[in-house]
């Protein structure tokens, strides 16, 4: 039976390395996928869902008033799919997630949204939001506070690694902007008390000593 999933995490859990996956293994097995991400988001080009670790693929875009049952609709006409996958999932509208839900109950479509929890103020996207109401199953996906907490939180950071408290709940950024954490380091950084290193040093294995295993 289709479900409405909903894989939720902080920044740098792997949410985008997870749907590109899934959308692999649909395809290994000759079934069709068809990937949405929102147009806002274009980090990476329109269009495009990019992962950190280089994986990458096309997707349909979509704007805050489009109507996605009937994008799906229109695209099997075109084809056969059995599985529908949402990329940054959180910018979706109250009115898209109901949209998604009808894609599940009346065209039994599967279908996986991958997406921020909460914004840099601790309160949840509206897309987040329906997603925790309606979806039928809900996946965190963990990853780490520098402090070595689990992050559930993302903080938005200037220049100089200090929260920023105010501004738009949009302002789409990567490690350069925002900074996942605990809740309790959330709470200290976002009320003043010290400051965070924007862009997290990535790992380096030559360095490290240990087997590169790439390959």
């Amino acid at each position: 039976m289709a479900k409405l999933y909903f894989y939720y995490s902080a920044m740098n859990a792997g949410k985008t390395t997870s749907l590109l996956q899934s959308s692999y293994n649909y395809r290994e097995r000759g079934l069709n996928t068809l990937l949405l991400t929102p147009r806002l988001d274009h980090r990476d080009g329109v269009g495009v869902i990019a992962s950190r670790v280089g994986l990458a693929e096309k997707a349909d875009v979509f704007d805050a008033p489009d109507n996605l049952y009937l994008h799906v609709q229109r695209r099997l006409q075109q084809a056969p799919i059995h599985c529908v996958l949402v990329d940054e999932a959180q910018f979706l509208s109250r009115e898209q997630v109901y949209q998604l839900s009808e894609v599940v109950d009346e065209l039994g479509i599967p279908v996986l949204c991958y997406g921020l929890r909460t914004d840099f103020r601790g309160e949840l996207f509206e897309g987040s939001q329906y997603l925790l109401a309606w979806a039928d199953e809900l996946k965190e996906l963990k990853t780490i506070c520098h402090s070595g907490r689990k992050a559930t939180m993302v903080v938005r950071v200037d220049e100089e690694g200090h929260a920023v408290r105010e501004g738009q709940q949009v302002e789409v950024g990567g490690n350069e902007r925002y900074v996942s954490v605990s809740r309790a380091e959330f709470k200290k950084i976002f009320h003043g008390q010290g400051r965070i290193q924007p862009v997290q040093q990535v790992f380096d294995f030559q360095q490290s000593g240990l087997p590169d295993e790439q390959g």
